[in-house]
């Protein structure tokens, strides 16, 4: 334990006393950390503690990258990364994404190790920004802004979703350039996903994990309805103004999205809106039955905040019989640079990560020797390749945004 600060210490009190600490807050997640104001006025009565414990941070691996920025002070490099060292190295790769917040740091801590090895054996230099989920894609997108010519993109990506990859205003368009290439050697993949077919066949993209959206249930506002079992029973007008979705989960939200749009249309989308009580935080769905009023009785939520359910209470997590509508996690890798840049890959496709994703995130892994710990009917429900390059997913999204925004004003 550090006598700089401990569990009890303010948010506020850290920053305050530490203000190198703050680039470390805001690229794990902690986004209003950069402001003073919201500094002021919420972090003086949150402790760390308690904030990594709503985040579903480890409180130890954190405590180091707060020391190292402390010990650091003047260094200006983001301390929760590794390898941005400005030696006079051969080559460069520069790995640019986002992970879930509840595995970063975990994958993180690996990655670094993997950057001293991989410098040593190759003297190949890698510089990675690898940040929250939660600061979502703006940041990403950031990246990309402006670059017409594949070769002055970054060499990896990775982050969760359709938003991007698939957008032709952003990535989307590179893919038609056949920039990126799925090299992980994956031929068979976990045995969790033998329903579905994950392997995009045009061979583009990798994927490496997904994360899966279930239902947590408020029994005793169930009252005397069916229990909710599947994607169909949520959309029933007996839940209407009862459940409670990830909006601002954009990930998990537009795969949610677009996989009741395929299979409903815009009517399924419609009693979508409809049904919606209020947005949540995950954190805050399993509590939500400590609610005053306006009590979900459905949340739709990834299936890692389910751990955080007390056994014997009221919530009940329930696995949609016709499959959990999973958010996939994509890697694409620049085929340009394969030569240097495979062993990344393989890092990233690796069983080391699988584990950590897995079992420290219950996002369920694509490697073929990992135990996702499922039960065998836990099934999925997955878009499609023929779907996804049969259709425009980006207009896709914002048409399904469109009609899920329009049933909530009429339902106002």
């Amino acid at each position: 334990m550090t006598d700089l600060f401990n569990k009890n210490s303010s948010l506020l009190e850290i920053t305050e006393k530490y203000p190198e600490t703050i680039p470390v807050f805001t690229s794990n997640g902690f986004g209003n950390m950069d402001n003073r104001e919201q500094r002021e006025k919420l972090g003086g009565s949150v402790t760390l503690g308690m904030s990594l414990m709503l985040k579903q941070i480890d409180y130890d691996s954190f405590e180091k990258f707060l020391i190292e920025a402390i010990e650091a002070k003047n260094d200006k490099t983001d301390l929760t990364l590794a390898g941005d060292d400005r030696g006079e190295l051969q080559e460069d790769l520069n790995v640019v994404g986002l992970l879930p917040c509840p595995v970063r740091i975990p994958m993180l801590e690996s990655f670094n190790s993997f950057i001293e090895s991989y410098k040593k054996e190759s003297d190949v230099r890698i510089k990675h920004e690898l940040k929250a989920a939660s600061m979502g894609l703006d940041w990403v997108e950031n990246n990309i802004r402006g670059v017409e010519d594949a070769s002055e993109l970054p060499d990896l990506f990775i982050s969760a979703g359709f938003d991007m990859f698939f957008d032709e205003k952003m990535i989307g368009r590179f893919k038609k350039q056949n920039a990126f290439k799925d090299t992980t050697g994956l031929e068979t993949l976990n045995s969790s996903f033998d329903k579905i077919d994950l392997k995009d066949p045009a061979g583009h993209y990798s994927m490496i994990s997904v994360v899966p959206a279930v239902f947590l249930i408020n029994m005793k506002e169930l009252g005397d309805r069916p229990l909710p079992e599947s994607w169909k029973d949520i959309l029933d007008p007996a839940f209407e103004n009862r459940v409670s979705l990830p909006v601002g989960d954009f990930d998990l939200f537009n795969a949610i999205l677009l996989n009741i749009h395929k299979i409903y249309g815009d009517d399924g989308i419609a009693a979508l809106g409809r049904n919606l009580l209020e947005s949540l935080h995950p954190s805050q769905m399993v509590k939500s039955d400590r609610k005053k009023e306006n009590r979900p009785i459905v949340t739709i939520m990834p299936y890692f905040f389910t751990k955080m359910v007390k056994e014997g209470g009221s919530m009940k997590a329930v696995w949609p019989k016709d499959g959990s509508i999973i958010s996939p996690i994509f890697m694409l890798a620049k085929r340009e640079k394969l030569d240097i840049l495979q062993p990344v890959i393989d890092f990233f496709a690796s069983e080391e990560v699988g584990s950590v994703l897995a079992h420290s995130g219950m996002f369920p892994s694509t490697n073929p020797n990992i135990d996702n710990r499922l039960k065998p009917e836990d099934g999925f429900m997955w878009l499609g390749w023929d779907y996804i390059y049969n259709n425009d997913i980006g207009a896709l999204i914002s048409h399904c945004e469109a009609v899920f925004d329009s049933a909530l004003v009429r339902g106002a």
